[in-house]
């Protein structure tokens, strides 16, 4: 019997010749929870379809009806972690993070329209996978976030770079509560381009299937955003109201401090707030891991001016570092294999965090990074 693909890929020829090229993320029972091999794959299979002057445009969605990708399988990097102990950079970890942080690139960089479908749940990896491409729907059902400060992480996948890029404060502010998204909130970040509803998927795939697309990747761009933003304008009523925008100003009062604990301490003021999703936010910081909390303060002012290829290199190190100093490792035990939401960080303050010990985390372990190569012209 022979094993079920972790990726389902397709191509379907057009009228004109052209052909559209799909990856579907098909581990439905993991919320599509991204593998080392599933990122292989699609980093191989997009690599290809780049290069192939027949392929018009390109389509990634994931299986199921709950989740475009919920993230990177962060249960399987623990398990490598707490088995194989090794010193930093641990094997494993150097690998998952190098090649996922590559295939991210991939992304961003890709001259053909690449739609993601990002349909129900968009975490972590799976946002990822989605921020850099160039026709991003999102659907009634989104629930999107960077929750890391919950298992020790902090914002990685070019969080560094998109939160970073929000009005006002609001990537910071996203980075340190992990506080969900809707479609319209992902559309008032620049992290959607099209809130379409999810009864209108199939009608998209048959109207791609049926377009004489051109062999210029910039028609195609056009031909695309054309046909999406018709099934857009039919999605507006059924769209939920967004909550970042109708914040914006309580969220820049509450991120108005000079230092961290400053910071905490206004939110603070914040945890019996009328407004459910806010308070529930500042709820998440209260019970997020300081050391995340730490790493994602002091990342907004040295990404300030990074490009997106020195982005993820400062992110390798990070996660890398990450994975050796133990809140990584105890936040998914606690949330996700004990689940007993108990988890004992190390600071377990933000007053105990050391600028020395925050300093190591972006102190490279190589004398050159595995990603140098990041940005170079093909």
């Amino acid at each position: 019997m022979n094993p079920v693909p972790s990726v389902i890929f397709s191509e379907q020829v057009t009228p004109g010749g052209q052909r559209i090229a799909t990856a579907l993320l098909n581990s439905e029972r993991t919320l599509n929870a991204l593998t080392l091999d599933m990122i292989r794959l699609l980093a191989e299979r997009l690599t290809r379809w780049q290069h192939d002057p027949d392929i018009a445009l390109i389509v990634l969605a994931g299986s199921g009806d709950k989740a475009f990708c919920a993230g990177g399988d962060i249960r399987a990097l623990r398990r490598q972690l707490v088995e194989e102990p090794e010193p930093c950079p641990h094997p494993f970890a150097t690998v998952y993070f190098t090649e996922e942080y590559a295939l991210d690139y991939l992304i961003h960089a890709c001259t053909k329209p690449v739609l993601v479908w990002g349909d129900g749940i968009v975490m972590g990896g799976g946002l990822g996978l989605l921020a850099g491409a160039s026709h991003r729907v999102v659907t009634e059902t989104t629930r999107m976030a960077m929750p890391e400060i919950n298992i020790g992480l902090y914002p990685d996948v070019g969080g560094s770079w998109f939160l970073n890029r929000m009005p006002g404060r609001i990537g910071l502010f996203l980075g340190l509560t992990g506080a969900p998204l809707n479609a319209a909130d992902c559309r008032y970040v620049d992290l959607a381009d099209y809130a379409i509803a999810r009864e209108h998927q199939l009608a998209i795939m048959a109207q791609l299937a049926a377009t004489r697309w051109s062999e210029q990747p910039a028609d195609n761009h056009v031909r695309l955003s054309e046909l999406l933003a018709g099934f857009a304008a039919r999605s507006v009523d059924i769209m939920p109201a967004g909550r970042l925008q109708a914040h914006f100003d309580r969220i820049q009062e509450l991120t108005d401090a000079a230092t961290l604990p400053a910071l905490a301490a206004r939110f603070a003021t914040a945890r019996d707030d009328v407004d459910v999703w806010l308070r529930e936010a500042v709820r998440g910081f209260a019970a997020g891991c300081p050391a995340t909390a730490a790493l994602t303060w002091e990342i907004r002012h040295r990404a300030r001016h990074l490009s997106l290829a020195e982005v993820f290199r400062m992110e390798l190190v990070l996660s890398v570092r990450c994975c050796s100093m133990g809140n990584f490792t105890e936040g998914v035990r606690a949330r996700m294999v004990d689940k007993d939401n108990a988890p004992r960080w190390q600071p377990a303050t933000l007053e105990d965090i050391r600028p020395d010990w925050l300093e190591q985390h972006f102190t490279s372990p190589w004398a050159e990074s595995p990603l140098a190569h990041l940005g170079e012209s093909a």
